[in-house]
């Protein structure tokens, strides 16, 4: 938001705040069974949904501020801080910014994956279907044995039955759904490829019990990998 949209919204804010004072102390108020009473208080309730947008524009750009009773309250909207926001507010063309990118925040592992939770959000956006999932390292059971499951961040969309998924390590592509009663799909390298060249196309191909085509798995290369492929790292030999 530019300097000027700050001086607009704040203006805003406290047009705002005076109308919610003069509603507020309306003698009429004072006699809850009379007309002008349940007028003025839908009034102030209309005008706290309006704060609650006006709210959302703001970026907490001038910090907090502790009130009487220890509350820290932002400078310019007067919103809780760390207070859940449950509505957005996006602009209706252009670049729209949602959030932040968020990461694994422990190195701890915690006991169960709902614990390990850090953030699990999506959004249907004009027929493409995101989800985004960030964990912290947790432990889990499989085939009746304690495994950890790493920490990661997961983007997954879908789109006319097309899916794909990126976490840490892979970019995964998947043509079709599913098929819950075939089970997982099974994987295989490229046999044309010498076993040199697959190092550098790190690639799985995958298929059904019914031998079709479901998708491909390509493995990411670590950043060090990436430094050394690209000459940027460079290796100290120790002479003898």
């Amino acid at each position: 938001m530019k300097k000027d949209d700050r001086t607009v919204l704040k203006r805003e804010l406290r047009r705002l705040w005076r109308s919610m004072d003069f509603v507020s102390r309306n003698p009429a108020l004072n006699d809850e069974n009379s007309p002008e009473s349940q007028i003025f208080a839908e009034l102030y309730q209309q005008l706290g949904m309006l704060w609650e947008f006006l709210g959302l524009q703001c970026r907490h750009w001038d910090g907090y501020r502790k009130n009487r009773s220890g509350t820290m309250l932002c400078r310019i909207c007067g919103k809780l801080r760390g207070a859940d926001e449950y509505w957005l507010l996006l602009p209706r063309k252009g670049n729209k910014s949602i959030g932040s990118k968020t990461m694994p925040t422990s190195d701890e592992t915690f006991p169960h994956k709902r614990a390990a939770v850090v953030l699990r959000d999506s959004i249907n956006f004009h027929g493409v279907h995101l989800t985004v999932d960030v964990q912290n390292a947790y432990r889990s059971r499989l085939l009746d044995r304690d495994i950890t499951i790493a920490s990661d961040r997961i983007v997954h969309f879908e789109e006319s039955g097309v899916e794909c998924m990126s976490d840490t390590h892979t970019l995964r592509i998947r043509l079709r759904a599913r098929d819950q009663k075939s089970g997982l799909p099974y994987g295989a390298f490229p046999s044309e490829l010498p076993r040199k060249l697959i190092k550098q196309f790190p690639i799985l191909l995958e298929y059904d019990r019914h031998n079709r085509f479901v998708g491909v798995t390509i493995f990411k290369p670590s950043p060090g990998a990436r430094m050394r492929a690209s000459g940027k790292m460079k290796v100290k030999r120790r002479d003898r």
